[in-house]
């Protein structure tokens, strides 16, 4: 290379562009628009998510620190990476769930999956999942020297890890040659179930890993993620589980160092890649602060971390959009340096997932591994000003919840006192209410629904075990709640959209109010005031610019009131005489679907 081209410049013909340009630029359109002349562009177009952190529209080399005060890939703080390497070397561990309880199928669908691209297994065990018993079976024709298996098996742990262990001794395979993790998680699972919490069984695990490359316990943070949590909730709870899991390894006798390495996390990642991207490269810097702090050397290794697409963000309508959210989640993954990464089929939230769903999972994966080359980059998202800056921030959010927790006496104490639950609940209300606003919208349900869908039939998943404080949710499950009661009956329910005016006045918020009450299920029949029959339906909603409402609305509610309309809607916030309620954009669209549908007479 020439000594010309090594000082060129890129974009060295243009000159050089500042903030304050970009702020008098940006000021000048929001004006256009309406904003006040001492507008201020940033404040103006930032948001903030639910840990309180502010995103703002631009960020430049002033806003994040210096890279190289993040390590390198493999060394403390690991924030670039666990491992030196990362995923570059051998690529990511393509992890796929099996929670069917039927053996034959399950050993079907696992060597199904390890012949396409799979390579270790998530097992989930006793409730909700196979029988200890049946793990021989489902494991038939399985090479555990090659596969490393997660169990995930809950109350059955003990049993299911010693399963484990003399299928690999019948099998021929050494003891040395065993990896995964048996996926001890006492306090998740207390959690999820309410019973107690053994933290004395994890030492038994650890002695019955002995000669094995089996990890003790699985951290899942996904359990505090589906329960309503935010980024820095899930990894401040999760922090606090480890330090308890470490400290009982620790008392029981092992070694610190052979106690870090018997744990590992699990995360969920959404279709908010950046948020994903940073939460992975945060959990990782915080975990090392605690081993740090433990008295862990500068040898001392990064967190291991399975990536699992979260289940809260499936719909089970129109569940083809989750192919687009798991693909946009299994990216965040894999620039956010996780080990394994785990695709939730499409159909998760409907029941087991067919052949079809398990192969959309794995080519997922497949692409964005193979032919997108994301393992070929380690932490890709390094240097990134916005991506480097909300890893700073989420990390110092996540410390404090994580000392918040500690106060309380750890994470056991803090799951039964209240603590973690009010810490979750509070996330969870806050973004509720953006759901329940459309603020938060979710494609297929909340917006732009599709009446016409034909249903997703699936055999139904075995039940989970519940009982305990935290329970999951799905997000869109408020909404379809209301396309049930209104699929349930028939006809459809419908409202009628009584337009006013020309075309151009009225389409833009026809349409609007369509999409709204298409999101329950409910039909909507447009046309004329003089038009409307109350045999159709007794809801009407009016639709126009606020000029024609202004001359026309009054009169045309009056109308519909004397047809026969029992309810009167408008679309816009214009106050109108004979008008009972308005839509528009910021409405709580559940109150506004759930009165409806109960002003029409469906069932709940």
């Amino acid at each position: 290379m020439s000594a010309q081209s090594e000082s060129l410049a890129l974009a060295g013909e243009f000159p050089a562009a500042t903030r304050e340009q970009w702020r008098a630029l940006v000021a000048a359109v929001l004006r256009k628009s309406g904003a006040p002349d001492d507008v201020d562009p940033e404040a103006a177009l930032s948001s903030t998510t639910y840990d309180g952190i502010s995103i703002k529209p631009l960020y430049t080399a002033a806003d994040a620190h210096a890279v190289d005060a993040d390590g390198l890939p493999g060394l403390p703080p690991f924030t670039r990476a666990a491992s030196a390497d990362g995923a570059a070397a051998t690529g990511w561990d393509v992890r796929q769930r099996h929670a069917d309880p039927d053996p034959k199928r399950t050993n079907d669908a696992i060597l199904t999956d390890l012949a396409n691209g799979a390579t270790s297994i998530w097992l989930q065990v006793g409730t909700g999942g196979l029988a200890v018993d049946d793990l021989a079976a489902a494991f038939d024709g399985v090479y555990l020297d090659l596969v490393p298996v997660a169990l995930d098996a809950g109350s059955d742990t003990s049993s299911a890890s010693s399963a484990l262990l003399a299928i690999g001794e019948r099998s021929g395979v050494a003891a040395s040659e065993l990896t995964g993790t048996f996926g001890a998680d006492p306090i998740g699972l207390r959690a999820r179930t309410g019973v107690s919490a053994d933290l004395g069984g994890l030492l038994a695990l650890g002695e019955q890993s002995t000669g094995t490359r089996m990890r003790v316990a699985t951290v899942d943070a996904t359990v505090y993620h589906d329960a309503g949590g935010s980024d820095a909730d899930e990894i401040a709870i999760a922090t606090a589980v480890g330090v308890e899991y470490l400290r009982a390894l620790t008392e029981g006798g092992l070694s610190l160092d052979r106690a870090l390495a018997a744990i590992d996390f699990r995360f969920a990642v959404t279709a908010q890649q950046f948020n994903s991207i940073a939460k992975l490269r945060a959990a990782r810097r915080v975990w090392d602060r605690v081993a740090e702090l433990s008295g862990a050397g500068d040898a001392r290794q990064g967190q291991w971390q399975h990536a699992v697409t979260s289940a809260a963000m499936f719909t089970q309508r129109d569940p083809w959009v989750n192919m687009l959210r798991t693909t946009i989640a299994c990216f965040a993954a894999a620039v956010g340096g996780a080990e394994a990464i785990t695709v939730l089929p499409f159909d998760n939230a409907i029941g087991l997932p067919d052949d079809f769903a398990r192969r959309i999972a794995r080519n997922t994966q497949s692409v964005l591994h193979d032919e997108s080359s994301l393992a070929r980059v380690i932490d890709p998202g390094g240097g990134s000003w916005f991506i480097e800056s909300l890893t700073d921030a989420l990390a110092e959010a996540a410390w404090q919840r994580f000392t918040t927790i500690a106060r309380a006496g750890g994470a056991l104490a803090a799951l039964d006192d209240g603590t973690i639950p009010d810490m979750l609940a509070a996330t969870d209300s806050k973004r509720a209410d953006d759901i329940a606003h459309r603020r938060a919208p979710i494609t297929g349900v909340s917006e732009y629904a599709f009446l016409g869908e034909d249903a997703v039939v699936r055999e139904p998943a075995p039940a989970q075990a519940t009982g305990g404080v935290l329970r999951p949710r799905r997000y869109a499950a408020d909404f379809e709640a209301l396309r049930d009661r209104a699929d349930a009956v028939t006809p459809r329910p419908r409202v009628y959209l009584a337009t006013l005016g020309p075309v151009a006045a009225h389409t833009g918020r026809a349409g609007f109010a369509a999409n709204l009450f298409q999101a329950a299920g409910i039909e909507c029949v447009s046309g004329a005031v003089d038009d409307y029959d109350a045999a159709v339906t007794s809801v009407v909603c009016l639709c126009s610019s606020d000029k024609v409402y202004a001359d026309e609305a009054a009169s045309a509610a009056k109308t519909l009131r004397e047809a026969g309309a029992q309810y009167v809607w408008l679309a816009g916030k214009a106050e109108i005489d004979g008008v009972d309620g308005n839509v528009f954009v910021g409405v709580n669209a559940l109150d506004v679907l759930t009165k409806t549908l109960d002003i029409l007479g469906v069932p709940a």
